[in-house]
């Protein structure tokens, strides 16, 4: 017997304000550049795009492209987005 597999996606399990808080919050600490806009996307997937785009004043296609995995989008954009989200970002000092 074969079995299939299926592929992951981790918006299906951002369920709670609690789970995307921790989503992002990893994502942010990775250090990895492509990790926070890829994430942003995620959480705009799970929150519902259209509604996401609507409320940043972007379309769907300048939510998708830019944040998906081969996206780079603008400060401006991951701003908006995080602003419809009630994230923002914080600065600590290195240690």
């Amino acid at each position: 017997m074969t079995e299939k597999l299926t592929t992951f996606d981790s918006a299906e399990h951002l369920n709670s304000e609690q789970a995307i808080a921790i989503f992002l919050e990893d994502a942010f600490e990775s250090g990895d550049p492509a990790c926070i806009p890829l994430a942003l996307g995620v959480t705009a997937r799970a929150r519902g795009m259209t509604e996401i785009a609507m409320q940043a004043g972007l379309s769907r296609e300048q939510l998708y492209r830019p944040f998906s995995k081969e996206g780079n989008p603008t400060l401006r954009s991951m701003l908006a987005v995080m602003q419809v989200l009630g994230i923002r970002m914080s600065v600590k000092r290195a240690v």
